[in-house]
């Protein structure tokens, strides 16, 4: 039998992690190799230099990934998922799995209660 305190903890602990509007996108475009900030931001154009800065600091924070600085003129800095930032894709390929069905469905008109 499945604890429900359990699931619902450890998924609560995933999605204040990995949640969120941007995080999971900048995961994705470090899944291949490391990025530097302006690679990032412009990888993803939508975000904001501020917002991109505070979630790298959470992610950061949070052991998923590492910054590295090179003590070079001009400054070069490189975020990298750690091993631990690593294991987030299982979850993430399965929610991008479950995002190409709902759109073709959708697509489709092929959804229940709408």
């Amino acid at each position: 039998m499945v604890d429900e305190n359990f699931v619902d903890d450890t998924i609560h602990t995933y999605l204040s992690i990995i949640g969120g509007k941007w995080k999971p996108e900048i995961l994705w475009h470090l899944r291949k190799s490391p990025l530097r900030f302006l690679e990032l931001q412009r990888s993803i154009p939508r975000i904001t230099q501020s917002v991109l800065t505070q979630n790298l600091r959470e992610l950061e924070a949070d052991g998923l990934l590492t910054r590295t600085a090179y003590p070079e003129i001009p400054p070069r800095v490189e975020y990298e998922l750690t091993d631990l930032g690593k294991m987030v894709f299982p979850v993430l390929d399965a929610i991008s799995t479950w995002g190409r069905e709902y759109m073709k469905m959708k697509d489709l008109g092929d959804i229940p209660g709408r």
